[in-house]
Order: C-alpha cells, then structure tokens, then sequence
C-alpha cells in the first residue's frame, strides 16, 4: 500500500478532524497546480472524494461545475486508513456526513496551522467503544465498562466528550427493556 506524503497526510489529517471528513480548506501554501497535483494523487488513491458541496452549509468549494453548482472534498474510509485510522473508527467517522451534517465553524488562520489530527488507533479503548456501538444491538454502560475496564463515569464523559464533540459521531440513546439505556451508532 502506498503511504502519503507529509502534504497527503496533513490534508488527511485535518479532515478527519472536520465535522463531515471535509478536506478543505487545504493547507496554507498549497495553491494552483500544486493542489491540483496532490488533489488528483488522492483522488486517484481514492483517499479524497470529489462531491457536490452544500453551499447553503457553507461548505467550501474545490470546483465549480458550470451549472452554478460546485464541489468539494472530503476524507474517504481509505484516506483515513491510510493515515492510520481504523476501519471502524473510519467507517463511524465517515457515515456522519450523511448521519448528521453540521456546518463548519469558522476558522482563523492561526486554527489551521494547529488543528490535531483524530488520535484514534486500532486496538484501543475508544475503538473499541466504537465498534460496540456501531453493533445492531447496541451496547449498554455496564457493557462498556466490561469490555474496557474503566468506570462507568469515564465510559459517559468518552461518549459525551471524545465521541458526541470531538468526533462529531450520532450516538443515540434509547431504554430497552431489560437492558436499560442502550447506546447506538446509526
């Protein structure tokens, strides 16, 4: 498998960073025909994905089509994998563009020098949560709790905090019948 460069990695990298894995804005200093290089690379990789952009969500716009529309690009499950982002993780990071679109918040210049990229890797607790929820019958705290070892406390706060505003993932909560409240990825 081919491994990105450190300008395919930062790209990558903030997008996974970004409500609905958009790519753009792309960073500082790549312009002109060096983007469209390193853009045609990715897409080509299938690690970018040319769609078209809401504009009334103020998606920004990597092309204009003619028809007075345009588009934009977003991270693909490859792109992330390729960046080291599990399949799960990448998947659940994925299906929020079409799960829950959000807007995104508008950045200064400094915000995108200093964006961090998702610092999820295989084998971990929080992907392990992930995949949990991802399950069709959901997962419960106290599953949660046994399957990681940490306190029930600190299985909330990860799905309220890591998972619901950092990740930006549509977690739902509904009472089952005999299991209690029962967490779930759509």
């Amino acid at each position: 498998m081919t491994t990105p460069s450190d300008t395919q990695t930062m790209i990558l990298s903030r997008a996974a960073t970004r409500p609905g894995n958009l790519a753009l804005p792309l960073p500082e200093g790549l312009v002109g025909a060096a983007a469209k290089k390193v853009v045609g690379k990715m897409i080509a990789r299938g690690w970018l994905e040319e769609i078209e952009a809401n504009l009334r969500r103020g998606e920004p716009m990597w092309r204009e089509t003619g028809d007075g529309h345009g588009t934009t690009l977003i991270a693909t499950e490859a792109g992330l994998e390729a960046i080291g982002i599990e399949p799960v993780v990448a998947s659940a990071v994925a299906s929020v563009r079409k799960a829950r679109p959000k807007p995104e918040p508008v950045q200064t210049p400094d915000d995108t020098d200093t964006a961090k990229p998702v610092a999820i890797r295989a084998g971990t607790k929080q992907a392990q949560i992930i995949a949990m929820l991802q399950r069709p019958e959901g997962a419960t705290v106290a599953e949660m709790v046994a399957a990681t070892g940490w306190l029930a406390h600190t299985v909330r706060g990860s799905i309220s905090g890591a998972l619901k505003k950092k990740l930006a993932l549509p977690i739902a909560a509904e009472k089952a019948e005999g299991r209690g409240m029962v967490y779930k990825l759509p």
